[in-house]
């Protein structure tokens, strides 16, 4: 993904929280929202079992066909709202998302920040959780690069604190400083929770012990997990969360799109994720697809809402799935409320566990 740090941003951080009211789409059923709500590791900070991820707004580097136009914006303030209407009330962006280095392309904070404005407008009551991240570039050092990076992401969102703020990827150094700096922001009052992201289960267990000695909880770790990637159940990232008490946030829970059935040997996705998902992986991936679809069926279900469903089912495990448009979020509200039966999971696991998992994030490994 292209990274992109913006120039100092000066502005007061004076807007006030509020609290949510929701109203349902038409043909869609709001969600319980409490029932589907579970708590962040060991934080106060409680959020809907799917969130909403925000990587593709605005940019042109690796999501949109390298385009930035107005159908596109049209279609990301859709799912924002289309979203908050069934209940699903939290985003994960971040800094680097939506890069103005590629041609075209528009900061997904500041875009957040634009959706939450104009709901705001109109429905000045509705509560919009958001988390973003911090990237751990190699010029940056020390517990102030955390906060003078957090300040900025404030200023493009247009918020005075966040709900989540996380370490994007672990730096080649200066590690031990951006915990202290999680930890800083904490205690000035700028986030309600901290967490990690890509990070080793070491890594993991020295930024759980840093913050416990200063009584902050490490509230996550956002790592790619889907049915067809599960390298955090076999490099000890997921048994650690869950043995810590620290939640597994799954990015690309849907394989981008690899495991929606929209895509077929003969209609690959376009893009650099052609590049991923080729014809001869999608060939080897019809089975499981197929199985999906059957069992899909007996709940009424797509395949999305099945895979989405598959891993709430994990435990300890809150998919965030990235919504371009408003049909796409409603589909991701339908994978809550039901569960599949522990044969089903097993079965489904089964069958993924005959196709070789596609390259991750490098510095998953670092």
């Amino acid at each position: 993904m292209a990274l992109y740090v913006s120039s100092a941003c000066f502005c007061g951080f004076s807007q006030k929280r509020v609290e949510i009211r929701a109203a349902a789409s038409e043909g869609f059923a709001t969600l319980k929202t409490e029932e589907e709500k579970v708590k962040l590791g060991g934080s106060d900070l409680k959020v809907t079992k799917i969130g909403i991820g925000a990587w593709s707004w605005g940019d042109t580097s690796y999501w949109n066909n390298f385009e930035w136009d107005d159908r596109k914006m049209k279609g990301a303030k859709g799912a924002f709202n289309a979203s908050l209407d069934l209940g699903i009330n939290w985003f994960d962006t971040a800094e680097v998302y939506g890069s103005t280095l590629s041609l075209g392309a528009i900061n997904s904070e500041t875009l957040l920040g634009r959706f939450i404005k104009e709901r705001k407008e109109r429905d000045p009551e509705v509560d919009v959780a958001v988390a973003t991240k911090f990237a751990a570039l190699p010029w940056r050092f020390g517990r102030q690069s955390v906060i003078t990076a957090l300040k900025e992401s404030l200023c493009r969102l247009g918020l005075s604190s966040v709900d989540l703020y996380q370490l994007h990827w672990p730096g080649l150094w200066g590690n031990e400083g951006y915990i202290d700096g999680l930890g800083d922001a904490v205690e000035m009052g700028l986030v309600k929770a901290v967490g990690v992201s890509n990070y080793s289960e070491k890594r993991l267990r020295e930024a759980y012990e840093k913050l416990k000695k200063r009584g902050i909880p490490l509230a996550s770790n956002q790592v790619n997990y889907s049915l067809i990637y599960r390298l955090p159940e076999e490099n000890g990232v997921k048994a650690t969360c869950d043995e810590l008490g620290v939640t597994l946030i799954a990015y690309s829970p849907i394989a981008q799109g690899a495991l929606t059935g929209k895509y077929t040997p003969d209609n690959p996705p376009s893009g650099p994720r052609g590049r991923i998902y080729t014809p001869e992986f999608l060939t080897k991936l019809q089975p499981l697809l197929n199985r999906i679809m059957e069992i899909g069926q007996n709940y009424d279900k797509t395949c999305t809402q099945v895979v989405l469903n598959w891993l709430i089912c994990q435990e300890n495990v809150v998919p965030i799935p990235g919504a371009k448009n408003e049909e796409q979020a409603k589909e991701f509200a339908g994978a809550l409320g039901w569960r599949l039966t522990d044969d089903e999971i097993n079965e489904l696991r089964s069958l993924a566990s005959k196709t070789k998992p596609v390259i991750g994030f490098p510095v998953e490994k670092l």
